[in-house]
């Protein structure tokens, strides 16, 4: 038994008609796919297959969490996967891949849609993945911000790295329980208008 054999869609044997398939893509399966950028994932495929005149319109949504390390910390981030994607299968001589139809050979009595499956994710995945500011593991990102400020004389480098030390120590205020920060003696004059 292979690695994806639970997503091979035997088309040959669908009858004419509406048909569901139900999909569960995790850690094993980006594992298995040698993906580096998926730490763990938890998305759920529903699938429908509406085979008409010879075509086969296929239409997988894809709806679940998939973790990735962060482009600035490393740590595990977590991004919400909700897309939708279509394609069109029909039988063929060859094999070949347009726009929004595929074709396979006659000789093949199923369609493997792991790599469709998986693709679709990636797609999905921003290209810079990153916790909102202030979020950032806060050791790693000292360490950034050391090791860019050796490295160049970018203004934007430090003006990223400024707002990012200011929305850091406002969280660390946040953080704080209430009454345990000394109040601005300004806001208590305001206070005492009341």
């Amino acid at each position: 038994m292979g690695k994806f054999s639970q997503f091979k869609l035997p088309l040959k044997s669908l009858t004419p008609g509406g048909h569901s398939f139900e999909y569960h893509l995790d850690k094993e399966f980006f594992k298995n796919m040698e993906s580096a950028d998926v730490r763990d994932a938890d998305v759920d495929v529903h699938l429908t297959v509406d085979f008409n005149n010879d075509v086969y319109a296929l239409v997988f949504t894809l709806k679940g969490v998939v973790t990735v390390p962060c482009d600035r910390c490393l740590d595990d981030l977590q991004l919400d996967v909700d897309t939708t994607y279509s394609t069109k299968v029909k039988y063929g001589d060859n094999y070949s891949e347009s726009d929004d139809m595929m074709e396979i050979p006659e000789s093949d009595n199923y369609l493997n849609v792991a790599y469709m499956l998986y693709d679709t994710v990636s797609l999905s995945i921003p290209i810079k993945h990153v916790h909102p500011l202030g979020k950032c593991n806060r050791a790693m990102s000292s360490l950034l911000k050391k090791h860019r400020a050796q490295a160049s004389d970018d203004p934007d480098a430090e003006l990223e790295d400024e707002l990012i030390d200011e929305i850091d120590s406002m969280a660390g205020t946040q953080d704080q329980p209430a009454g345990s920060s000394e109040s601005d003696p300004r806001w208590d004059k305001l206070k005492e208008l009341q």
